[in-house]
């Protein structure tokens, strides 16, 4: 078995952690004519898609249900999207598009180009195709994560593994990035 190189996939966990931190605190920062970046996303997928359950978007967006609820109070109040409750089941929520919302949509239809560009335009096509790479693998490896993490801390009965503490050349433990 390949030895592992800790100081390494350690430095790899601080930056990965450092950028969806970054990327959550910059996107949040981004409101379009009122209306946050998920909930953009929100209404282009009903435009793309027509009315759709709460459930339905959170899962499609991989959002909370909580997340959504509150996104789609903001939606509601500024006139651009409404809820329509199911005749059958009142307890099935849909959100639909409104008209003005479908005409601040297709005001702002350049917005995602934009940020699309503003993130990954500089790369060239084999470094894209690489990150898309990166991304699906990384991606695949968290299917299970927190399972695997939790049951390896309850096997090893609170004691961190001697395997995952990170030894620099010099026997020390690294400090210069900050691990959980």
């Amino acid at each position: 078995m390949k030895e592992k190189d800790w100081a390494q996939m350690e430095e790899a966990d601080w930056h990965f952690r450092k950028l969806v931190r970054r990327f959550v605190k910059e996107r949040d920062k981004i409101t379009i004519e009122g209306v946050p970046l998920p909930g953009m996303l929100i209404l282009n997928a009903i435009v793309r898609d027509g009315e759709q359950g709460l459930g339905d978007i959170a899962e499609q967006l991989d959002f909370t249900s909580g997340a959504v609820t509150a996104i789609c109070d903001k939606l509601e109040a500024l006139g651009f999207a409404v809820r329509k409750r199911s005749k059958t089941d009142r307890r099935t929520v849909a959100l639909d598009i409104t008209e003005q919302g479908r005409e601040m949509v297709a005001r702002n239809r350049e917005a995602g180009t934009y940020m699309i560009d503003a993130l990954f335009g500089s790369f060239t096509f084999a470094e894209l195709e690489l990150l898309i790479f990166l991304f699906q693998r990384l991606h695949g490896r968290l299917e299970g994560f927190a399972e695997a993490v939790i049951q390896k801390a309850e096997s090893a009965g609170g004691d961190l593994p001697t395997e995952a503490v990170c030894i620099k050349e010099s026997g020390k433990r690294s400090n210069k990035f900050v691990s959980y």
